[in-house]
């Protein structure tokens, strides 16, 4: 099991910054993979980015070149750097994580994200 907080969002301008982070507590050293993902209201909610355990990372095509995700292990937190928001980043934005799990004998990393955060409002304005 993890614990995931979020924390960061808030309003801006179109075209500024913001840097939301993600406290990870409990089974740290078992994650594979970390994600954000968005949600705005009447829509599915969306990966936006993804890190694997050896850093491997991906992003949605509307955010590849305009954000960053990383993880700062000392301290235990997934970072999201968005920068030139626009105001279609508008969103709950959610920190997500997988667990490796046993699969007869082998640890694997499951397909879907099991543990997710509360989420944090990104407001993007004209």
């Amino acid at each position: 099991q993890v614990q995931l907080v979020e924390s960061g969002g808030g309003s801006v301008q179109d075209g500024g910054s913001l840097k939301l982070s993600c406290a990870i507590s409990g089974d740290i050293f078992n994650t594979c993979e970390m994600g954000w993902f968005r949600q705005t209201p009447g829509k599915e909610r969306e990966l936006v980015a993804s890190v694997t355990h050896d850093d491997t990372t991906n992003y949605s095509d509307s955010v590849r070149g305009r954000f960053t995700i990383s993880q700062d292990n000392a301290k235990n937190t997934l970072l999201l750097q968005m920068n030139t928001l626009k105001t279609e980043d508008t969103a709950v934005y959610y920190c997500a994580a997988k667990i490796y799990v046993l699969d007869i004998d082998v640890f694997k990393c499951p397909t879907d994200f099991r543990f997710w955060g509360q989420g944090t409002q990104v407001t993007v304005s004209f």
